[in-house]
């Protein structure tokens, strides 16, 4: 494989309600493998011809303000493909705007020549806006693409043709096999009660309370305010710049942390980094989620070839601190691939190239078109044992910034699922 040039952008804004369900005020942007240097495709090496398109694609997306790396990654498909690709935004507060969301959905379907909707996020409320779209349009005509739903399971496979999300049950157990790995004694979890009603990731915290009490290492589950509370985002993110210190005191160093919540991630990697703690990846995983905001790293003009950029000076930064081996995210922007292979599947779709409308066969090919490197489709199946064909779990190894230490454990052994 040649070296990752392929993927776009650089986040330094302010995310909000986004990424894991919430608006975020500042961040940048299976098996665990630790892939210093990433690999990909250099984008327009080696491209097939674009197959024609029949029919327009609608790609809604959250603002920049509130997920910069959706945004950007729609806004490079109408640049690919030009008018043949409309882009509409969700309302920042998509929890109190659920009309005008519902609105911006059904004005997209509206249009006859749409013959695909992608949703990232599909956040609360898009359940309710598709039933409204599907009031006029017939289901077979149109393919729908949900990223990172945020409702229940059965109501979104029953609605979605396609559903794209990175793999939050099996994250539960290479998170903490990651800090593990790191060397760490302590794990902390920040979440909060809204988002641990949602069944994947209330799965994933069991499972990684699970796992660590399994491997020797001490869960903590710690409650921060909810960004939509009274306190508001500065409000949750203040309690984390003040909170860590206390956690790393009463716990040490070798303390990893974790927070389901986007607007938390600038602050939680700020301080992990001023008390030599762990994090060993963020709630949405993505060079740009975070790390250049917390640690000052200006994003690079060229955003085709910024994310090499963007790993090695983040990697430099954490080095020189001596704190290598004790960050890591993923080396591919997971919120970005979702948008382009889903974008890339419904040209294909539309162009007759796809066995129907859910190939998984093509859709994982177009997921390692984007990343260069291989990416694993797993379906999800319910706690009932239900098996949903059409939702599709992804998840990638990661990058140690540094690498992982070189007298860290090596007794660790896979756990029985």
């Amino acid at each position: 494989m040649k070296k990752l040039l392929v993927i776009l952008l650089a986040l330094a804004t302010v995310f909000a309600f986004a990424a894991c369900g919430e608006p975020a005020d500042d961040p940048a942007d299976t098996p665990v493998v630790d892939e210093q240097q990433p690999e990909g495709e250099v984008e327009g090496e080696g491209e097939e011809e674009t197959p024609a398109v029949e029919g327009k694609i609608a790609i809604v997306t959250n603002t920049v303000s509130q997920n910069e790396e959706e945004y950007r990654s729609a806004q490079s498909m109408v640049e690919k493909y030009g008018d043949r690709v409309i882009h509409e935004l969700l309302p920042d507060n998509f929890m109190t705007e659920q009309e005008q969301l519902i609105s911006v959905i059904s004005k997209c379907a509206a249009n006859e020549e749409v013959k695909a909707l992608i949703l990232n996020q599909a956040v609360p409320g898009v359940n309710a806006a598709v039933d409204k779209v599907l009031e006029t349009r017939e289901k077979d005509d149109l393919l729908i693409v949900y990223c990172t739903p945020q409702e229940n399971p059965p109501d979104v496979a029953a609605r979605a043709d396609i559903i794209l999300q990175p793999n939050e049950l099996a994250m539960g157990y290479s998170v903490v096999k990651q800090a593990y790995l790191m060397g760490a004694k302590t794990f902390v979890h920040y979440s909060f009660p809204r988002h641990m009603s949602q069944v994947l990731l209330g799965g994933r915290r069991d499972i990684m309370r699970a796992e660590c009490e399994r491997l020797g290492i001490e869960f903590v589950d710690a409650t921060a305010p909810d960004p939509t509370g009274d306190a508001g985002t500065s409000g949750a993110q203040m309690f984390i710049l003040e909170d860590v210190p206390k956690m790393v005191e009463a716990y040490g160093k070798d303390t990893a942390f974790f927070s389901t919540n986007c607007s938390m991630q600038v602050p939680l990697i700020k301080a992990c980094f001023d008390a030599g703690a762990m994090y060993p990846q963020p709630c949405c995983p993505s060079p740009y989620h975070g790390y250049p905001s917390a640690l000052g790293i200006e994003t690079p003009e060229d955003l085709v070839g910024g994310i090499q950029t963007v790993l090695e000076e983040t990697e430099q930064m954490i080095v020189d601190a001596g704190l290598a081996g004790r960050f890591s995210t993923w080396p591919v922007p997971a919120a970005m691939m979702s948008t382009v292979a889903a974008t890339e599947y419904a040209v294909k779709w539309m162009a007759g190239e796809t066995d129907g409308k859910l190939d998984p066969e093509v859709l994982s090919q177009c997921m390692a078109d984007y990343a260069g490197m291989e990416i694993d489709l797993e379906n999800y199946t319910d706690e009932n044992g239900t098996t949903y064909d059409n939702y599709f779990m992804f998840l990638v190894g990661f990058y140690t910034y540094g690498g992982l230490p070189a007298d860290g454990p090596t007794d660790y052994t896979e756990p029985v699922k």
